[in-house]
């Protein structure tokens, strides 16, 4: 039965290899083994001249080309190795010759059995670790040859520590997404390719690392130019070997485009959302202007009488009038919050103070609709964007407009109300007494360009941009609907932690004007582009400073350059040819210390260039309409903080400006 055993194991595997018949690759490596391998069994078990102990040590040697076989060979090269070295022993055996003849029959058919056992197993067992040795290997430079050519960047990181890991390979895709080359890569921190995340997505993937979980977000990624790229990130564990994750793998996908796109279609929606009340804007505006002509109207005809009576009736024309451009600047105001392009910079919302714009923008198309109910209750701050969070009540109380048919404002109603839910969530409901929303829509309303409005009515957007934009906050919005009966609108807003110590704020607050006595009298430009904005201004403060105007950046800068100095420069930061930006970018240059007397006056920063202008300068900046005593006490507090200038010569008017 040993026999029979060993012919199994010598003898099946060959067969089994003769199924599928190949040429070996290394033919000149082949016919060396060969070769070899026939010298030594043929001066091993059939040259009788050679001693028997020289036999038995040179025995040895044909492990090393079964081993040899195996590994080069695979499976193939040992079954055939172990083949013809066990034919060759047989037979010499058979013959006499060889180490396992020594005339004890029994000892020599044991000792050769398990020369034969030795050798096949070992060659088998070596071809069969080279086989699986040689398919992981190809697997690997498979997956390597697929990462590499995969147009999405892949990133391989090893768990250096608890949340910590290291960079240990990278495709060509990620190399060009962040500009760099692979040495650059491998061995860095990967949280070093990462842009500025917020704090609620640092945390939430330090979470992740420690509990071994995965990961799905979009981030920004640093390019090596400066730039910024957006990314959705897909992180993975790998367990190599057993429960521990080893590595994780990070796949990035460039979101750009589309995040821009998304800009595009959120700054689309709020403008689609502003002109559906346009008309009704238009109409609150209106009145106001109405009673402001009409009370200046009445002012001038009552000082055309020169009376002390005329002069009372002038004086309540003028009061009327200011209060009606109080009521424009409201609204404008208003609409500024709604209006604004861009991300901006996120900081603490009060939700109770941006509820009324919202619904004073609505108000005028609401009341043929239904009535408006405001219910503020304590709520805490939240951080976000105000032009964002803004945007998104807007939307909100837009789709309840359009639920509510026109015609029966006293039978509905729209009530906005606030409140903190039992989390500590700030939370915002919108609730109107529409028609409800059917259950089968309901699942799909947040889906983006998907409406069951007429054409014209709605894009699609609106509800998908607000569930996006809330989402980016870290909050959510949930609705509650009952065909028939109204919908609940639910904005949930993580609370802003508390901050123990504010900063204090660069911009102004306005106050009372300082008395005429306490405030030298000063040298002041006024650069606006609108004549009757620089005289208004004119008339305003020169009864207590020396004041030129001028309608153009360029001839402000001329004044500087011909050797003027001003205490004070009142500059627009809108203006054709040469703007404020413009300006003061060139006063650096030229004279650094008028640079630092700019006081800029906005009418509202509508390009990002202008936004990022304003947050990089230290000057004040008053926004239009100013009003006078904000105007006064900020020419008062410029003048305390800097030192005056030097006896000067009058100045004459140059280029068109005016000197009073």
């Amino acid at each position: 039965w040993v026999g029979d055993l060993m012919g199994v194991l010598v003898v099946a595997p060959p067969l089994l290899c003769l199924r599928k018949p190949t040429r070996p690759r290394r033919w000149s490596e082949a016919l060396l083994l060969a070769g070899l391998t026939t010298v030594l069994v043929a001066a091993i078990f059939f040259l009788p001249k050679v001693s028997l102990t020289a036999k038995h040590a040179a025995t040895f040697l044909l492990f090393p080309m079964s081993a040899w076989a195996a590994l080069r060979f695979g499976a193939r090269g040992a079954a055939a190795t172990t083949l013809a070295i066990t034919t060759a022993a047989i037979a010499g055996t058979a013959y006499g010759q060889g180490p396992f003849s020594t005339g004890m029959l029994t000892d020599d058919l044991l000792v050769l059995q398990l020369f034969i056992a030795v050798t096949s197993v070992t060659g088998m067992l070596l071809a069969a670790a080279s086989d699986e040795r040689r398919q992981a290997v190809e697997k690997l430079q498979l997956m390597a040859t697929t990462v590499r050519g995969v147009h999405d960047g892949v990133l391989i990181t090893e768990v250096t520590g608890p949340g910590t890991l290291r960079a240990v390979f990278a495709n060509e895709a990620l190399c060009r997404l962040l500009g760099r080359r692979l040495e650059e890569l491998v061995g860095q921190d990967p949280a070093s390719f990462y842009g500025d995340l917020t704090p609620e997505l640092r945390e939430r993937s330090r979470q992740v690392l420690l509990a071994g979980e995965p990961l799905r977000a979009e981030v920004p990624l640093r390019h090596k130019d400066g730039g910024t790229v957006w990314s959705e990130l897909l992180l993975s564990p790998v367990r190599a070997t057993g429960d521990d994750i080893t590595h994780y793998v990070a796949t990035h996908r460039d979101i750009t485009a589309t995040k821009e796109l998304q800009a595009r279609l959120v700054a689309a929606e709020r403008v689609a959302a502003v002109g559906t009340l346009a008309a009704g804007v238009g109409h609150e505006i209106n009145n106001p202007l109405a009673y402001l002509v009409l009370n200046l109207e009445a002012a001038s005809r009552s000082l055309t009488d020169g009376s002390l009576a005329g002069v009372r009736d002038a004086l309540s024309g003028v009061r009327g009038a200011l209060e009606g451009a109080e009521r424009i600047r409201l609204i404008v105001r208003d609409l500024q919050v709604f209006s604004r392009q861009g991300d901006q910079e996120r900081g603490q919302v009060d939700l109770n103070a941006l509820v009324p714009p919202a619904v004073r923008i609505v108000s005028h198309a609401l009341r043929h609709r239904a009535r408006v109910v405001e219910e503020f209750g304590p709520v805490p701050r939240v951080l976000g964007s105000e032009a964002r969070l803004g945007q998104v009540l807007l939307n909100l109380l837009v789709n309840a407009l359009q639920a509510i048919p026109e015609g029966s404002p006293t039978l509905n109603e729209v009530r906005v109300r606030t409140s903190t839910d039992a989390s500590g969530r700030a939370r915002v409901d919108v609730v109107d007494t529409g028609a409800g929303i059917p259950a089968h829509v309901l699942p799909r309303i947040f889906e983006p360009f998907f409406t069951t409005k007429s054409q014209g009515e709605g894009t699609g957007l609106g509800l998908a941009i607000c569930q996006q934009i809330v989402r980016a906050h870290g909050g959510e919005l949930e609705v509650r609907s009952e065909p028939g009966h109204g919908s609940v609108f639910s904005v949930l807003l993580p609370a802003a932690p508390v901050v123990q110590q504010v900063s204090p704020v660069v911009r102004p607050v306005a106050r009372e004007p300082l008395p005429a006595s306490r405030s030298r009298r000063a040298r002041v430009l006024v650069v606006d582009d609108e004549p009757r904005l620089a005289q208004s201004m004119r008339l305003l403060l020169e009864p207590y400073h020396d004041i030129v105007t001028t309608t153009r950046g360029s001839e402000a800068l001329a004044l500087v350059a011909a050797g003027h100095r001003f205490d004070i420069i009142l500059c627009d930061l809108q203006m054709p040819e040469t703007d404020g930006a413009t300006v003061y970018r060139r006063l650096c240059a030229m004279a650094p210390g008028q640079a630092e007397r700019v006081v800029f006056i906005s009418g509202g920063a509508y390009t990002a260039e202008s936004r990022a202008f304003m947050d990089s300068v230290a000057n004040r900046v008053l926004e239009k309409p100013v009003r006078p005593e904000l105007l006064m006490s900020t020419v008062d507090e410029a003048l305390a903080d800097g030192p005056a200038l030097d006896e000067q010569e009058p100045i004459a008017a140059v280029a068109g400006g005016s000197r009073h």
